[in-house]
């Protein structure tokens, strides 16, 4: 893609620029209050009727004062680190390194907002597993 048609794509979104570095600023914001542990700081970022679902285990919380007591509650001393923080006008997303105890993953989050607040999050938390056999000459594995 050359410079111009990234120009042109860009003004022909419905958001700002102002909007897309917020929203980002938000996902990043996130990240941080919720590593923290900053409850009230974290609540700020969420609409009063923010809805969490996790699709893996089908649940979901609806509310700013259920969400933010899931994650003040979720037992053990766990630690999430961004690995990477998008966001545009209306979505975002943070792939994120979680850690409890001697385990770690990778997991990731999705974002949509709303008036400068986080309306909806979905949390996927993917498994490892073994690839299944036949693909050894194709691929590598770390």
């Amino acid at each position: 893609m050359n410079r111009d048609s990234a120009v042109s794509w860009d003004r022909s979104r419905t958001g700002t620029v102002k909007d897309v570095t917020r929203n980002k600023d938000l996902v990043a914001a996130f990240a941080d209050r919720l590593e923290r542990r900053d409850w009230p700081a974290f609540g700020e970022l969420l609409d009063p009727d923010v809805v969490y679902e996790i699709p893996q285990t089908r649940e979901r919380i609806e509310g700013r004062d259920r969400y933010v007591t899931f994650n003040a509650e979720y037992p053990g001393d766990w630690h999430i680190e961004p690995q990477v923080v998008l966001g545009d006008e209306h979505h975002g997303s943070l792939l994120f390194r979680w850690t409890l105890g001697g385990d770690t993953s990778l997991a990731i989050a999705f974002f949509e907002f709303h008036e400068g607040k986080i309306t909806k999050i979905t949390d996927f938390w993917p498994e490892s597993y073994e690839p299944p056999p036949g693909r050894e000459h194709l691929v590598e594995r770390w």
